[in-house]
């Protein structure tokens, strides 16, 4: 089993590697108790912050890779310890000892020879919008839509973007993609621990956004979202305004662009990702906008909001297995049945991916739906 030498020099590698946060803990154990894995199985993040402290680091311990970077124990830390940065510098060490799960070391490898974790040709990346009569940005367009590399090449999550496609043309919005030209957003990459893969990613996609002069990008992915706004402007990014589809779609409603007339008689219920809620404060828009459906009824979920369940996607583990017995996905569709939902909306495409794997596993497809708001606002057109 591979460990760093012991004591001070392990403190001080993931200090170096952005993880410094860890002097601030006082082992109250408040992260335990948040941390959505305490639901399925034992896992102490107080724990493993008290390891890095002491400077005892095992690069092959599992626990090392199942944070999901959530947030949640980041919003209840009383001394404001970022355990995600703690996380993410420990995986850093892992990935300069090539101590990295297999099927995470075969998605990062992915990323870096073809820009996408499916290992599918860049060529490819536009394929989901054949047909659509999507046309190529330009420095006339108005709006870069940025669909994330899973509606690109997963069959399971394009309809999210098709959908998107569908709602954006009959606002009149004026819009193209890059196709080609998109490379990954880099987020799993960097929350993964290969910091100089991440960097690569985001200067491809800077690069391309200058050469091809965005002003601004409509995301449909949270983690886009909280990359290009959060992360790209210390690479350089600038000038270039970032929007959630969740939010333009609130702002197409507002200035009566957009007009739903068709009635959707179901319950829904909505899933906050993590991404958009906890990280990035955007609670409102989504219900504002799922509200502004003729004929749904909003019905909110036990664990909502800023105490919103994690589907288990992020942090890179949308790239790992996770056993069904430990999946949170599960609970998040027992408490939606549990609500009377019908349909269990998302704004993520990992979220979806995530809880549609589970309700097929679960045999729950004949009485719960899992739609994506953007498929929702389609059908009320």
């Amino acid at each position: 089993m591979k460990a760093l030498a012991p004591f001070k020099e392990a403190a001080e590698a993931v200090i170096e590697t952005g993880g410094d946060a860890f002097k601030l803990c006082y082992q109250c154990g408040l992260c335990s108790g948040v941390c959505p894995w305490n639901l399925v199985r034992s896992f102490t993040p107080r724990g493993v912050m008290h390891e890095v402290q002491l400077g005892l680091i095992e690069l092959e311990r599992e626990e090392i890779w199942l944070c999901a970077t959530c947030g949640a124990c980041v919003k209840r830390c009383p001394r404001g310890v970022n355990l995600i940065d703690v996380m993410r510098a420990m995986r850093r060490i892992a990935v300069q000892w090539r101590a990295v799960p297999e099927s995470l070391r075969l998605t990062l490898a992915s990323l870096g020879t073809v820009g996408n974790p499916f290992g599918e040709a860049r060529e490819k990346r536009a394929d989901w919008a054949r047909n659509l009569g999507v046309k190529a940005f330009s420095r006339e367009t108005e709006l870069l839509f940025f669909p994330c590399c899973t509606p690109a090449y997963d069959p399971k999550a394009k309809a999210a973007a098709i959908a998107m496609v569908k709602v954006l043309k009959e606002a009149g919005a004026d819009f193209g993609i890059l196709g080609s030209q998109e490379s990954c957003c880099g987020e799993s990459a960097r929350k993964a621990g290969d910091e100089s893969l991440f960097q690569s990613l985001a200067n491809d996609n800077i690069k391309a956004f200058t050469k091809n002069g965005v002003k601004r990008v409509l995301t449909l992915s949270p983690h886009c979202y909280h990359t290009f706004r959060n992360e790209y402007p210390e690479l350089g990014l600038s000038g270039v305004e970032v929007v959630h589809y969740t939010q333009y779609l609130l702002e197409l409603l507002q200035s009566k662009r957009l007009k739903l007339s068709k009635v959707v008689n179901k319950k829904v219920a909505y899933h906050d990702p993590c991404y958009l809620g906890r990280h990035n404060d955007i609670y409102e828009e989504p219900r504002e906008v799922l509200r502004s459906i003729p004929g749904l009824e909003l019905v909110e979920l036990p664990d909502c909001r800023e105490n919103s369940l994690c589907c288990g996607g992020g942090g890179g583990r949308i790239w790992m297995e996770t056993k069904r017995e430990e999946r949170f996905t599960e609970i998040r569709i027992n408490q939606a049945l549990e609500v009377g939902a019908d349909i269990l909306a998302v704004a993520c495409p990992y979220c979806y991916i995530n809880l549609q794997d589970s309700l097929v596993t679960m045999g729950k497809e004949d009485v719960l739906q899992i739609k994506d708001i953007s498929e929702l606002v389609a059908e009320a057109i």
